[in-house]
């Protein structure tokens, strides 16, 4: 246990000094907040990933797998990486605005009212998810430790916020590069030493309930739910859209898009093992304690460790875009839009800072409070793309939308999306679908009726390679 321990507190060390040298890089508010919109197709592709490969995606898998959706929990994962792909075709659009904030561009076509309401379903939804990442993170402390939930709670919360104050963009893009290779790495070779350790993958089957090995066990309809709700979120999810613009042009962004898929898709599969072989070993034991279970009791102990580090690491590198995407939303749209005014760049910085400060505090309120994953995870989607979806991709794309269609679908939308959650998805639809599906006909609609108040063009600046070649003169 004690070289287990001695991994993982390295590891974490190593990660709190990335964030301390990623100070020396901030320069700017841009650069903490967007890494200076210089990052290339390695480093993009590796903090997108980092940032959607999180609690849901690991721990979240592992005790589904755990559950009651046997080996096709892998498509949890698989499904992102499809929404990916479908987002890399309309990142170029949002791109084109040269803005840091889902939110921002939903002011520059809809107005204030719009900005308002979006910006706090923002807030809100972010905060709420990196409330799951710290649930994530402190189940790894409570089974390696033995400490009270509570107190693993606090620790997983406390060094998120410390690490994303220190170096924002910078330090989540330097630490998410090495937690991801860090995170595929470590739980695939704990997968393999759980296997032989238990027989092979004959023997795990064999400890299984039937149909438990099945690729579709949750059903078509819910594989086609995820990758729509996906494209949805990550659409309109400011911890993504706040990725896409630390590319450095269009073409980085699309590609990375692509890289950022593929390895999704063969990482995917490996904590829907991990919660296979728990089940067939230990079917008594909490879901979530699934994947840290079989590390700790299957594997050897620097490979336990690797494993663990892992795990921490993927749901740190998510709770820390959460935190920063929440403090940018705060302190670039809420604190205008209330306000009447904009803080100067060094202001800007500071207050985003303290911003997180606040932020990675409530977020741990609430996981102290609310400690299931993916159900949140899905409540929180549906927070933040219900009613914004609509006014944000249709605003993208159709330029005579009417400028009333942003508001009414967003409330429509949004209403939609909380009742139907309300009334525990009827027919198997989720919540976010249903309410995005509403919020779309309401923008359609109201666009057709008020065909006289459209909408100003989207705010177009040079294209990157311009925007480069004038940065640099």
């Amino acid at each position: 246990m004690a070289v287990v321990w001695g991994i993982v507190i390295a590891y974490l060390a190593v990660t709190l000094g990335v964030g301390y040298y990623s100070r020396t890089r901030v320069k700017s508010s841009e650069d903490y907040l967007v890494a200076g919109r210089k990052l290339g197709v390695i480093m993009f592709a590796g903090t997108l990933a980092a940032t959607e490969i999180g609690g849901g995606s690991s721990v979240g898998v592992a005790a589904k797998a755990f559950g009651n959706w046997g080996f096709s929990a892998f498509w949890y994962v698989v499904c992102a990486g499809i929404g990916i792909i479908l987002v890399a075709f309309v990142a170029p659009l949002f791109r084109k605005t040269r803005a840091v904030t889902v939110p921002e561009i939903i002011n520059q076509r809809f107005g204030t009212p719009s900005y308002v309401v979006t910006s706090v379903l923002s807030l809100l939804s972010l905060t709420v998810l990196a409330a799951v990442q710290i649930v994530a993170s402190s189940t790894i402390l409570h089974v390696l430790t033995g400490m009270p939930m509570a107190w693993a709670l606090a620790i997983s919360g406390l060094f998120v916020t410390v690490y994303t104050y220190a170096g924002g963009m910078w330090s989540v893009t330097l630490t998410d590069f090495v937690h991801f290779f860090f995170t595929v790495f470590g739980f695939a070779i704990a997968a393999l030493f759980a296997l032989h350790q238990v027989g092979g993958w004959g023997q795990v089957v064999a400890h299984l309930p039937k149909g438990h090995t099945s690729v579709d066990k949750i059903g078509w309809e819910t594989i086609i739910g995820l990758i729509v709700l996906y494209f949805m979120t990550f659409s309109t999810g400011q911890e993504a859209v706040q990725r896409y613009f630390t590319a450095k042009d269009d073409k980085t962004a699309v590609c990375g898009s692509f890289l950022t898929a593929g390895l999704m898709a063969l990482y995917a599969f490996v904590p829907a093992i991990l919660g296979l072989i728990a089940l067939s070993q230990f079917p008594d034991i909490k879901a979530n304690d699934a994947l840290a279970t079989t590390a700790l009791r299957l594997t050897p102990v620097w490979v336990a460790g690797l494993a663990l580090a892992a795990v921490i690491s993927c749901t740190q590198s998510a709770a820390s875009g959460d935190l920063l995407g929440a403090a940018t939303v705060l302190t670039r749209d809420l604190y205008k839009a209330f306000l009447k005014r904009s803080l100067d760049d060094p202001a800007t910085l500071r207050a985003t800072r303290l911003a997180v400060l606040g932020l990675g505090v409530l977020a741990t309120v609430i996981a102290l409070n609310q400690q299931s994953i993916i159900p949140l995870l899905i409540f929180a989607f549906t927070m933040r793309s219900a009613g914004p979806f609509a006014a944000f991709i249709l605003g993208l794309i159709w330029k005579n939308a009417s400028r009333n269609a942003g508001i009414w679908s967003i409330i429509a939308g949004s209403i939609m999306g909380f009742v139907w959650d309300y009334l525990n998805q009827p027919f198997g639809v989720m919540s976010v679908i249903a309410g995005s599906a509403v919020g779309s006909l309401m923008f359609i609609a109201v666009s057709l009726l008020d065909r006289n108040r459209t909408l100003s063009p989207l705010p177009i600046v040079a294209s990157d390679d311009v925007v480069a070649d004038s940065s640099s003169a």
